[in-house]
């Protein structure tokens, strides 16, 4: 692992360097939106990569709850952290895409209120895992996350069913895309992938450590008390 660390995070740095080219240089320029559309490249792999993870989120919580297994819980609260990263990236992108193309930086639209709801419930899930004290915490969160994953696909497919301001899928649902920007969106979303899966490496060690020292000082103050 000390070894694959390091080559993770330079195949990281050089695939996001390598996206970035694609996004700002090599892919064409929208017919309609002109420049600005190359945020496309940001907002969409960092929605993938944000619902990737807090599908992983689920699981793990899952997994918890079957078998009290705390690297599940571990898995679970830093896919959830990396998770509100990305999405708070897609809701941030979006508005900045939105305001030269419809005019207006937000419009209670279904997908755009179904985000902002699902990056609330995860943000709820946190505050929780953070403030509460309470041996029934990891339990209780677990719950939250598994209801905040029944969100996700609701977001995903609002736009399928539902007439809303977000424009239509242009992967599947009858939407088309030019190869060469599909192309490019897949590399960013290659790299973003890495970019996550880089971060939660590195918070679920730290998070591992932290609950070492943590158990350590629990037991010397016992010991301590004992004597």
């Amino acid at each position: 692992m000390k070894q694959g660390f390091p080559i993770l995070a330079i195949v990281t740095a050089l695939l996001l360097s390598f996206a970035l080219y694609q996004a700002l240089i090599v892919a064409p320029t929208e017919f309609t939106m002109g420049d600005v559309q190359r945020i496309f490249y940001y907002h969409v792999p960092s929605a993938w990569t944000a619902f990737l993870l807090f599908l992983i989120n689920f699981v793990a919580s899952v997994v918890y709850l079957i078998r009290r297994d705390p690297k599940a819980d571990i898995l679970a609260l830093v896919s959830a952290e990396v998770g509100v990263v990305f999405c708070t990236v897609v809701l941030i992108t979006g508005p900045i895409w939105a305001r030269p193309v419809w005019g207006i930086w937000w419009t209670w639209d279904l997908r755009l209120t179904l985000t902002l709801v699902l990056w609330l419930i995860y943000v709820s899930y946190l505050m929780l895992r953070r403030f509460s004290t309470s041996s029934q915490t990891p339990k209780l969160a677990a719950v939250v996350a598994i209801l905040g994953a029944l969100d996700v696909p609701l977001v995903y497919f609002s736009i399928w069913f539902f007439r809303t301001q977000h424009p239509s899928p242009v992967i599947g649902g009858g939407g088309s895309l030019d190869p060469r920007m599909a192309h490019v969106l897949l590399i960013n979303w290659a790299a973003f992938s890495c970019l996550a899966w880089l971060l939660c490496w590195t918070r679920y060690r730290l998070e591992v450590v932290t609950r070492e020292v943590e158990e350590s000082r629990s037991l010397e103050s016992l010991l301590e008390g004992s004597r």
